[in-house]
């Protein structure tokens, strides 16, 4: 189901609405292109109205723009900041989170707050614990609307803020340098939308991997 929802929402950002298309986001800023990827990565990490923007491909395109002069910002400044981008929404989401308490997630039906939506990132929550605040990072959706259920679960706030902020690194620094270090590939540069959709579906390696060793210790158990 996860992996499912990884694929869709890769194929929804790299061939969606021209609005949600990556590379125009980051041309259509022209010298703020870096401040709009920053605003675009704190509202799907902390605000539940994020949940559809194309974070994983957003900061691909971020490390291709900069590998090719288009971005100015040195690699390492847009890395810290892209990553501080990251921590600080899931701070704000696990703040609202804290502070609505579970009434956040009594609405009815409508485009934010699907059921479906929730209940997967229940599920996911439920499964892995604290591993899944940092696990949650590399599925797109559910790390919109999980940092929220960690405060209304009132998840420990030491231990939430640690593994968000090294999830935060391994994310947004993470993909941001692979889009760097792929920026001079000729394949890359030539099939931009596969390349992309490559991205998210990688995003559910740490899943995968996960449940691998979840069930693996069922069968020894």
């Amino acid at each position: 189901m996860l992996a499912a929802t990884a694929t869709a929402a890769a194929q929804t950002a790299a061939l969606g609405p021209s609005w949600m298309d990556p590379q125009q986001l980051v041309e259509s800023f022209g010298a703020y292109a870096l401040v709009a990827v920053l605003v675009i990565v704190f509202a799907e990490c902390g605000l539940l109205i994020g949940f559809f923007l194309p974070g994983d491909s957003l900061l691909f395109m971020t490390g291709l723009f900069i590998a090719s002069g288009s971005i100015k910002t040195p690699l390492w400044l847009a890395c810290v900041l892209v990553a501080a981008a990251a921590v600080a929404g899931n701070f704000v989401g696990y703040a609202i989170g804290w502070r609505a308490g579970p009434a956040i997630f009594d609405k009815p039906e409508s485009r934010v707050f699907k059921p479906q939506h929730v209940a997967r990132t229940h599920q996911f929550f439920e499964k892995y614990g604290t591993r899944a605040i940092f696990l949650a990072r590399f599925v797109p959706i559910v790390r919109t609307f999980i940092t929220v259920m960690a405060g209304v679960g009132r998840m420990d706030r030491r231990s939430y803020l640690t593994v968000s902020a090294l999830g935060g690194i391994v994310w947004g620094a993470g993909i941001t340098i692979l889009g760097w270090a792929l920026g001079d590939v000729d394949w890359i540069k030539d099939n931009i939308e596969l390349a992309l959709i490559a991205i998210v579906a990688l995003s559910v390696v740490p899943i995968a991997i996960e449940a691998l060793r979840a069930r693996r210790d069922r069968a020894a158990a």
